[in-house]
């Protein structure tokens, strides 16, 4: 993805029971890092789901590890949007410890969908949303 515009920035803290066997943040809980601050810019742009209407869907999520995370410590998870389509468009992501600001500690994002829930197809996403998105395109 060439053109991406940061949208949200989340910041949260790395919990004793994010952490697995090895002693790092288990790679399940790096999704929940990613949902959490894509769930926060929805909200915040008011691009909640209407479950008898229409609705964002994440039809693909993916996370690239590159770093170890642990226990103590605060992360910010930096969402961007690409261009918009007809009916989707894609978040990118990073995680960075608040202490290493400079070092990513994964790279992710989700390609979201608009959906008709009744329905359950894909349907061009409202204008306001793709006006909002094509802002993004700078």
């Amino acid at each position: 993805m060439t053109s991406k515009r940061l949208v949200h920035s989340a910041r949260m803290s790395i919990r004793w029971g994010d952490m697995d066997a090895m002693g790092h943040v288990n790679n399940a809980t790096y999704f929940r890092y990613l949902e959490q601050a894509r769930i926060e810019w929805f909200t915040e742009v008011g691009c909640d789901p209407d479950p008898g209407g229409d609705g964002p869907v994440i039809i693909n999520a993916h996370c690239t590890f590159i770093r170890q995370l642990k226990y103590p410590g605060e992360i910010e998870v930096l969402t961007y949007v690409g261009p918009p389509g007809r009916s989707s468009f894609e978040t990118i992501q990073e995680i960075r410890r608040l202490d290493q600001p400079d070092i990513i500690a994964a790279q992710g994002g989700a390609k979201v969908v608009w959906v008709n829930f009744p329905s359950e197809k894909s349907m061009p996403m409202p204008d306001w949303l793709r006006s909002l998105l094509a802002s993004a395109e700078t």
